[in-house]
C-alpha cells in the first residue's frame, strides 16, 4: 500500500539512492493559493544536514510541482511532485549487499519480495518521508482557510523529558534550536546528550508530541475509521515509531474515572444564538467516540533509537552465516528532531482528509 487517506490522498514512489522520490496528491480541493516558498521551508526543516545533530547526507530537496497547479492555485486535479537525490554515497553499502543489519528492514523485505535494495535502505529509508512532508504542507494550505494550526516538537530524548502538559511550554519557540524543544534549557541538555550519543557511534529516541488547535467537532467516523485511530495508523507508519498515545494516553489509564471525564459546560452562544459547549478540561485529547469534540487534540509518538550504529555489530549474512560489521555512511543519531515535520505532515493530511470525508469543509 504506497497510498494514504480516502478523499485526500497521497501516493509515493523512489527509493533513497534512487534518481527521485516523489509522488500525487489527488483530492485537494481546488482554489487554494499554492505558496512554494512555505512547501520548501517545511521541506527544509526535514531535510539531512541541517544541523550538527542530523546525517551530514547533503541534499538540497528542492521539490518540483510537475501539475495540478494553475497561476498559483490549486485546480482541484492531481498534483504531482518530485525530489531529485543527488547526495547518495552508494558505495558505502556495499559491504551489506549480502548482510541483514539489525533491527533494520533488511531481513523482512529479503522475506516477502525474494530481493532488496540494500543501498540506504531503498524504498524502507526514512528519505522517503519527504513525500510525506509535501503532501502535508499542501494539507496544511488548504487547513489554513479553515482557521486550523498543527504544532510538533520535541518533547523527550532518551530520558530526558518535558512535562506532559503542553500549555506550559511556548511552542513557537520550537523552530529555534536544532533539537525543536520549546524548552530553552532542556533543549539545550538534549542537544548536548545527542553529540555525546553521536561521538560514541551510538544512537538514541525520543518523543515528539503534537497539538492541533481549531479543529471544530464532529471530525471523524465511528467504528473503524476513529479518528484517534487514523492518526495512530498515520503516525506507525512513519519510519522508526513504536508507539502513540493520545489524551492522558497510559497515565490516564491508571487514575478513577472521577479524575477522568471531561465536564461538560455552556461556554456562551454563538453569532446565531446556538449555545456553544465546552468541556472544563481536556484529559480526552480533543477525541470522543472517535469524534474530535473541539478542543485541543494533542498525542504523542514514540521513536525508537536508529538502528544503524557507527560501531562495530554482530549479524548473519543471507545463508545465515554469523558475522561482524561496521556500518559506513552519514546517519541520524537520534531521528526525533527531523522527524516533528513529519509528524506534523501526517496530521494535517488525515485532518484534512476527515474533513473532506464529512464535506463540511469551508475554503
Amino acid at each position: 500500500m504506497n497510498t494514504f487517506g480516502h478523499i485526500y490522498r497521497l501516493t509515493t514512489f523512489g527509493e533513497s539512492h534512487g534518481e527521485a522520490i516523489g509522488g500525487v496528491v489527488d483530492g485537494m480541493p481546488a482554489g487554494i493559493a499554492v505558496d512554494m516558498a512555505f512547501i520548501q521551508y517545511e521541506l527544509d526543516r526535514r531535510r539531512p544536514g541541517q544541523s550538527h545533530l542530523t546525517t551530514a547526507r547533503d541534499e538540497t530537496d528542492r521539490v518540483e510541482l510537475l501539475s495540478g497547479i494553475f497561476e498559483g492555485k490549486t485546480t482541484g486535479t492531481p498534483i504531482g511532485f518530485i525530489v531529485r537525490n543527488s547526495d547518495h554515497h552508494s558505495q558505502d553499502y556495499e559491504n551489506l549487499r549480502c548482510l541483514f543489519r539489525p533491527s533494520h528492514a533488511d531481513f523482512t523485505y529479503q522475506q516477502k519480495y525474494g530481493m532488496r535494495d540494500h543501498r540506504g535502505g531503498g524504498r524502507s529509508s526514512a528519505r522517503i518521508t519527504l513525500s510525506r512532508v509535501v503532501g502535508g504542507a499542501l494539507a496544511k494550505l488548504a487547513l489554513r482557510q479553515a482557521g486550523i494550526s498543527i504544532q510538533a516538537y520535541t518533547s523527550q530524548v532518551g530520558t530526558l523529558a518535558l512535562d506532559h502538559d503542553y500549555h506550559h511550554y511556548d511552542l513557537s519557540l520550537c523552530e529555534l534550536n536544532p533539537v525543536r524543544c520549546p524548552d530553552t534549557e532542556m533543549a539545550m541538555r538534549m542537544e548536548q546528550l545527542i553529540t555525546q550519543v553521536k561521538a560514541d557511534g551510538d544512537t538514541i529516541g525520543g518523543t515528539v508530541s503534537c497539538v492541533v488547535k481549531g479543529c471544530p467537532s464532529g471530525i471523524g467516523e465511528p467504528e473503524f475509521d476513529k479518528l484517534h485511530a487514523v492518526l495512530a495508523q498515520a503516525m506507525m507508519s512513519i519510519n522508526a515509531a513504536k508507539a502513540f498515545e493520545y489524551g492522558d494516553g497510559f497515565e490516564g489509564c491508571t487514575q478513577r474515572g472521577s479524575q477522568q471525564n471531561d465536564i461538560f459546560y455552556k461556554e456562551g452562544t454563538d453569532t446565531e444564538g446556538k449555545a456553544v459547549i465546552s468541556t472544563r478540561t481536556n484529559h480526552s485529547g480533543g477525541i470522543q467516540g472517535g469524534i474530535s469534540n473541539g478542543q485541543d487534540i494533542y498525542f504523542r509518538v514514540g521513536f525508537k533509537p536508529v538502528a544503524t550504529l557507527l560501531r562495530q555489530q554482530e549479524t548473519v549474512d543471507m545463508e545465515g552465516n554469523p558475522t561482524t560489521f561496521t556500518a559506513r555512511g552519514r546517519h541520524d543519531p537520534c531521528v526525533v528532531p527531523r522527524a516533528v515535520p513529519v509528524v506534523e505532515a501526517m496530521t494535517a493530511m488525515v485532518i484534512l482528509d476527515q474533513f473532506l470525508v464529512k464535506k463540511t469543509i469551508k475554503m
